[in-house]
């Protein structure tokens, strides 16, 4: 971090604990946000969080505080926490502070900007609602995303929101001009490295930016990598004048950063332990996302839900900043229909006929009252079997069962696991293929000839013509 330590102003540490630093100031008080740095080398950085009295700051480090004593000499760098930005940092993969973690030659051609930066104004932000095609059809189709919006990946543990987020980065650089921010909050040492390597493999790196505030970092610097990000992302929109992909993994470490932030500077907790200032501090993340009138910034954020509870403060104040809220289901994940997307939880409100045109918006409708009639019929069929059904029933579980198998994909980022090669599907084609096992055009298929593939002509080559017709609908209620 190029931050200016020059700066004469010096103050003394008085108290350490844990995070939380006391300073003194003899000559003057350094403003909320300023970045200090002590140490023996000046390697201990804090950012100062509240003014205690005229001579006392109370700041949290954003690094580990071994080392730091009583007495020791802080020095005021004049300045807020910087991010670098430029063309120059493009491929490459950051800290918290703007410095590099991927072993390459030091960076060249960038600028250093705070962190700490205003949305755009209202007069400045774009009132078109365009979409944004993902390429995986359960979303395109169901829950489609606005360019410039915010979406989130609700899930709990293990149900697949890494995968989809690294999924949608090789597919949007794959088909668009823009540039992809990754911004991991909290995240485990080993994703970071493992998503760097399969970028790197795939050649989207060079349209690419990663920065990581990991688990193992002080909450400080969980807490701010987030805002490092956009002002990334911020330049890209507003000087380059691109469009950015921002994925955010996981906004839900963010509030849990900013939890312990509030708990260790002696802020009274909130509902369920959360910090008071919950609402304000996600507000101030997410309304510097926004479409302006030089590019857009679209935002996908993978949510932890906290024991799957929906109604965790957490999960209900970050649905209220997002356009489309896609809920991973660890049922469906059970029963290995990838995606793990449950498309009766999850919702957009893209999906309207002014924005996606009236045949998607019908279409789409009638997917979920088909998915919906049969989740109803689940139950009938568990205690009294399928035969039980009446023949217009029976037909709505053969089309529920066989849109659930068509919507799902095989990934290009899972091929190694599962030897299947992964698929692109247009939006066109996606709609076709539901608009046609609506139209009981695939009855005589096998439920397995829709699972695991891209179009819907693709069913027709995984089923021998002869097969067709000896097919009897599954009694299984799952």
């Amino acid at each position: 971090m190029t931050s200016n330590t020059t700066n004469s102003n010096q103050g003394t540490v008085v108290s350490v604990r844990g995070s939380v630093v006391d300073i003194d100031f003899a000559d003057r008080l350094p403003s909320i946000y300023t970045m200090l740095r002590t140490g023996v080398n000046g390697e201990i950085l804090i950012e100062v969080l509240a003014q205690l009295h005229s001579h006392r700051v109370r700041g949290i480090a954003l690094t580990p505080t071994q080392g730091l004593a009583r007495g020791m000499t802080v020095h005021d760098t004049g300045g807020p926490l910087k991010a670098p930005v430029g063309k120059g940092i493009l491929s490459r993969m950051f800290d918290v502070f703007g410095n590099t973690i991927d072993r390459e030659p030091a960076l060249t051609d960038v600028q250093w900007r705070s962190v700490h930066r205003a949305p755009p104004p209202l007069a400045r932000r774009s009132t078109r609602s365009q979409i944004f095609e993902t390429g995986i059809k359960v979303i395109d189709v169901l829950l489609p995303l606005e360019r410039g919006g915010k979406a989130g990946l609700f899930g709990g543990a293990g149900v697949g929101k890494t995968v989809l987020l690294t999924e949608m980065i090789h597919n949007m650089i794959g088909h668009q001009e823009g540039v992809s921010i990754f911004c991991g909050i909290g995240e485990r040492c080993r994703e970071g490295e493992e998503l760097y390597r399969e970028m790197k493999e795939a050649g989207v790196l060079p349209n690419m930016v990663m920065i990581f505030g990991q688990m193992n970092e002080p909450p400080g610097s969980r807490f701010r990598v987030g805002h490092a990000a956009l002002t990334m992302a911020e330049y890209f929109r507003d000087d380059e004048h691109r469009d950015v992909l921002l994925l955010i993994d996981n906004i839900f470490r963010f509030i849990q950063a900013g939890m312990e932030v509030s708990g260790l500077m002696g802020q009274m907790p909130s509902r369920l332990g959360y910090q008071p200032t919950m609402g304000t501090e996600l507000s101030g993340l997410e309304e510097r996302i926004a479409n302006t009138d030089t590019g857009a910034i679209t935002s996908i954020q993978a949510v932890y839900v906290p024991a799957d509870d929906f109604t965790d403060p957490a999960a209900v104040h970050t649905f209220s900043h997002l356009s489309a809220s896609i809920v991973l289901s660890r049922k469906r994940a059970a029963e290995g229909l990838f995606p793990a997307i449950d498309p009766l939880q999850s919702s957009s409100k893209m999906a309207t006929p002014g924005i996606v045109g009236q045949r998607h918006y019908d279409l789409a409708q009638e997917i979920r009252r088909t998915l919906a009639q049969y989740a109803e019929l689940k139950d009938i069929i568990a205690m009294l079997g399928l035969e039980q059904l009446s023949p217009e029933d029976r037909k709505v579980v053969a089309r529920a069962r066989r849109l659930e198998r068509f919507l799902t994909q095989p990934f290009f980022t899972t091929e190694q696991f599962t030897n299947l090669k992964g698929t692109l599907v247009s939006l066109d084609d996606a709609l076709t293929g539901c608009e046609r096992i609506l139209h009981d055009e695939f009855a005589d298929y096998p439920e397995s000839a829709l699972y695991m593939i891209g179009a819907i002509d693709e069913a027709k080559k995984k089923v021998e013509p002869q097969s067709k017709g000896a097919h009897v609908v599954s009694t299984d209620a799952t």
